[in-house]
């Protein structure tokens, strides 16, 4: 009798309380501008990344830590009431971490984030036993990267797909990028990674234009790769792909009248993740994450602003 497939998600990383205030304009250098509201949700790159993903159908597990404070019980509770299993969130003496982020009237934002306990979260905090059931093992830079290469190699060890998500950018070890199977950047971060010899296209840039970056990401060990463009959607670079004309596929943005983009990459991450881990093929998963995370800047926050599947089934069809 054969098992059944793995299907479960591990989100190793960051829980942040967000600190947001918005304003009609973001100030320049020096500047002291008037906001028109403030508020406090939960956040961090995974601890979002593992609602989204939840919300949207995954059986998800968290590892990080918070502190022993009224944010990190927030962050406990936002986690948990999303259908995330947190019993691997440690309790820290450190205080949960922080992002201290401004919204303008566009929705546009800029993010300062303090680590707080997530650097207190070490590769002791990732044992094998966590990562039986892992079909996705998602992981971002919130935390350190010791870290975070120690869960690349429990999810590679276990058999999971290894999705990276480039962000906050940091020069990685080549041994991360070999245990990682799916490298999630946006545009900025690509050329980052490439150096100097890279250049990216920009949004409007033709299907074949992508072509060298692909082969650059697959020289570099990295075979399969998404590209976020924001607005204008995203790009799918996947060597693995059988045909030539699969290899590199163009994902049309959904448009939204966006309200708060804060999260949206998360949204994005979480989303990619849920389907994957579903067994859909990567630009299917793509194609899936640019609804959600469409729908996620129609609304104020992260965490509660992320859709549900039948949000995005029904936007798709409409």
């Amino acid at each position: 009798m054969t098992s059944a497939p793995k299907a479960g998600i591990v989100v190793v990383g960051s829980l942040n309380a967000d600190l947001t205030i918005y304003c009609d304009r973001l100030p320049q250098p020096g500047e002291t501008v008037h906001g028109n509201g403030f508020a406090v949700n939960p956040g961090g790159k995974s601890a979002n990344q593992a609602v989204a993903a939840s919300k949207l159908g995954g059986r998800v597990t968290l590892i990080g830590a918070v502190g022993d404070d009224s944010n990190g019980i927030m962050l406990l509770d936002s986690t948990a009431n999303a259908g995330v299993d947190v019993s691997r969130v440690r309790r820290s003496d450190v205080a949960t971490g922080v992002a201290v982020i401004s919204v303008d009237a566009s929705g546009e934002n800029s993010i300062i984030i303090s680590a707080g306990a997530n650097g207190t979260l070490k590769p002791s905090d990732v044992t094998p036993d966590a990562f039986q059931d892992a079909a996705v093992v998602c992981l971002c830079l919130e935390v350190g990267i010791d870290t975070v290469m120690a869960a690349a190699q429990a999810g590679h060890d276990a058999g999971a797909t290894v999705l990276l998500n480039l962000s906050p950018y940091a020069e990685v070890p080549e041994r991360l990028a070999g245990l990682s199977d799916v490298l999630l950047v946006n545009a900025h971060e690509a050329s980052l990674f490439l150096g100097a010899q890279a250049d990216v296209p920009d949004a409007g840039a033709s299907v074949e234009a992508w072509e060298p970056v692909r082969s650059q990401f697959a020289d570099r060990g990295l075979p399969r790769v998404l590209v976020t463009l924001g607005a204008q959607g995203s790009v799918v670079l996947d060597s693995l792909a059988r045909g030539a004309e699969d290899q590199i596929t163009r994902i049309a943005p959904t448009r939204v009248s966006a309200v708060d983009t804060t999260g949206a990459g998360d949204a994005f991450t979480g989303a990619v993740a849920a389907r994957l881990a579903a067994g859909e093929s990567l630009a299917g998963a793509a194609s899936f994450a640019s609804v959600a995370a469409a729908l996620a800047a129609t609304k104020k926050g992260t965490q509660a602003a992320y859709p549900t599947i039948a949000d995005v089934e029904q936007l798709r069809d409409a």
